[in-house]
């Protein structure tokens, strides 16, 4: 096998560029000793949620726990269901289960995102909650959805992990439903250096309630209302996002641009992801799928080329998830096994998109 030209991501880059920056602010707050619960939490949590344009944004662990305390703070617990898309990462699920409620899984349309047309099939008595997921940073069909739900009495959460600055009819991500639920992982498009989530909302009240929840249930360091959990950002990853969230729709630019980039060029060759006139996607996967897929990725792997598969299990057939049989979500189950995550993020080169592009026509001109 080739040495590695195009890592499918490189997380030092941007930290190269940004290091001298970040350093100060570690420095910062370390001689000041604030480490938790520091000014520079409530500066991101603000500007976040002006970014998404809501009242209101809450600082979390991480992504999981975002969703988790959304849930929580609606009140969903066991005997209620939420519905979820069949494909997403395992915290879209999880979350739910943790409440003690049942995940009850839809399929997904051919932009890997719900359909809603089977999310109205799928609501019962028991429904509390939908989650539509955006997934790959492209928007689910929100007005849908949010129809469906007001038709219900439904909440919305969403997950909107992947898709941090992405637009909908000009509506952020994360802005639309009871709760937007982000993830600050270092693989999405804002990260900071290790786990951290965020929360955006408009209902205040919902806010304070969430604050509870991920501070143990106290009100004040004395007094604890119920118990809650501990799952706070922490100041020196909170400094770390507010040095990132200006650059954030320059990077998402960049994204946009490479998968430009890759839908132009590959478009004969395999299926690629097309926005439509009202969406804005940001690309935190930019996926293919053909049905040649493991040959193509091994043929891309031999010659340097990183990939990845996301994801390769739909959740339905999780060992977590319990006995559903194969073909219970056929859509879900047929893109596990034909999509292709390819190399894109913000500090790739230009001479690395080319080599990708070049060796995915080599495979196909080699009718391999």
């Amino acid at each position: 096998m080739n040495s590695i030209r195009v890592p499918f991501v490189n997380l030092g880059l941007q930290y190269q560029g940004m290091r001298d920056q970040i350093i100060a602010e570690i420095d910062r707050i370390s001689l000041a000793g604030q480490y938790i619960q520091s000014p520079d939490v409530e500066k991101f949590e603000k500007g976040f949620a002006h970014y998404c344009g809501t009242q209101d944004a809450v600082a979390v662990g991480n992504g999981g726990d975002a969703l988790y305390f959304s849930l929580l703070a609606i009140d969903v617990g066991p005997g209620d269901e939420v519905i979820v898309p069949a494909n997403s990462f395992v915290a879209s699920a999880w979350a739910v289960a943790g409440c003690g409620a049942k995940v009850v899984f839809v399929d997904v349309t051919s932009d890997y995102n719900i359909d809603p047309a089977l999310v109205k099939k799928a609501i019962t008595p028991k429904t509390k909650a939908i989650m539509p997921v955006h997934l790959t940073g492209r928007p689910a069909p929100m007005n849908e959805i949010l129809e469906i739900a007001k038709q219900h009495g439904l909440h919305v959460i969403e997950d909107a992990a992947q898709a941090v600055g992405a637009t909908y009819y000009g509506k952020k991500t994360g802005s639309m439903g009871t709760t937007g639920c982000f993830s600050l992982h270092p693989l999405k498009n804002l990260h900071v250096l290790g786990d951290g989530g965020i929360i955006s909302l408009n209902d205040t009240k919902l806010a304070s309630k969430i604050r509870l929840w991920r501070n143990h249930g106290l009100k004040n360091r004395d007094e604890c209302v119920f118990w809650g959990r501990n799952s706070r950002l922490d100041s020196i990853q909170a400094a770390i996002a507010n040095l990132k969230l200006p650059l954030l729709d320059q990077w998402n630019d960049r994204f946009r641009a490479i998968a430009g980039r890759y839908s132009q060029e590959l478009g004969e060759f395999v299926s690629v992801p097309v926005d439509r006139p009202y969406e804005h996607s940001v690309f935190h996967r930019y996926i293919i799928t053909t049905e040649k897929r493991d040959s193509l990725q091994n043929f891309l792997t031999e010659r340097g080329v990183e990939t990845k598969v996301n994801y390769p299990i739909p959740l339905h057939l999780q060992e977590a998830a319990g006995p559903y049989p194969v073909g219970s979500f056929p859509v879900a189950e047929k893109l596990a096994k034909t999509i292709l995550s390819l190399p894109v993020y913000a500090e790739m080169q230009d001479s690395q998109i080319d080599i990708v592009i070049e060796e995915v026509k080599q495979f196909f001109r080699k009718k391999i």
